[in-house]
């Protein structure tokens, strides 16, 4: 599996990255959390877009962008419009999803955009973020259960076979054995298919395993939170960071 530096931050080595997600309504609000993050041990800031109230102007969203790389200068940057359909705040059409995608990676600050793999345009999406010179992140959300272990695989290998940099995938178990589907298929992904990092996460309180697990299973990243969080089970982020540590000097080499 060949590595994905973005800015300072390199997918794929050592231990997860840290992503923390900002989810306020309104710019200045946004602006002011980005602010905040100065000092947290974090690697990746996503923007998630689905919750601003002014995303279906292209103009203002383009602003906020331009304000968070002002904010973040040395960050990674990944913007996100979830759907309604995969767990977001709102519904979009198949021609703003792809237009707003678009005008983040024009931007030239988002450094990653995330696509939904089975959205509408799902592959015209990547091809033109790509273009523009950004990078994308593959993504699918099961919040209705956990798929089965050949079902993760399928749709892991499907985002990385359309071009997706990060293929992605969060679950929602339903008991202890579901999170054990979701670990057994990223480490059978990372072992034998995965050319490229990928995320995996299965969510709530059960699957917090798998957001401490993913140095040790496969999985290049993990989201924490600092204050607000995105989706059910996130970790505070320095507490996160601690854990992941110890995990990394525990899975070094040992030297006689």
């Amino acid at each position: 599996m060949k590595p994905l530096t973005i800015r300072n931050v390199t997918l794929g080595e050592g231990r997860p990255k840290i992503i923390v997600p900002i989810v306020d309504h309104d710019a200045q609000a946004i602006l002011d959390r980005a602010a905040g993050f100065a000092g947290f041990p974090i690697d990746l800031v996503e923007w998630r877009a689905d919750f601003f109230s002014r995303v279906r102007d292209l103009q203002a969203v383009e602003q906020v962008l331009k304000g968070l790389r002002e904010r973040l200068p040395d960050r990674a940057l990944l913007f996100t419009f979830r759907t309604r359909q995969e767990g977001g705040a709102r519904d979009i059409s198949p021609e703003d999803y792809l237009a707003l995608n678009l005008c983040a990676a024009e931007s030239g600050c988002a450094d990653l955009v995330d696509v939904e793999i089975f959205s509408v345009n799902a592959a015209e999406s990547i091809r033109a973020i790509h273009a523009a010179g950004a990078r994308v992140v593959g993504s699918n959300h099961a919040f209705d259960g956990t798929p089965p272990h050949s079902e993760i695989l399928c749709r892991l290998r499907r985002a990385q076979d359309m071009g997706a940099d990060i293929p992605k995938i969060a679950v929602m178990p339903r008991s202890s054995r579901d999170v054990l589907t979701l670990l057994s298929a990223t480490e059978e992904m990372f072992a034998n298919y995965a050319d490229r990092p990928f995320l995996t996460i299965s969510m709530g309180g059960t699957g917090a395993v798998s957001r401490l697990a993913g140095e040790i299973f496969g999985s290049c990243a993990t989201f924490g939170a600092i204050g607000q969080s995105s989706a059910p089970g996130q970790i505070p982020a320095d507490e996160l960071a601690r854990v992941l540590d110890v995990i990394h000097r525990a899975n070094m080499p040992v030297t006689p």
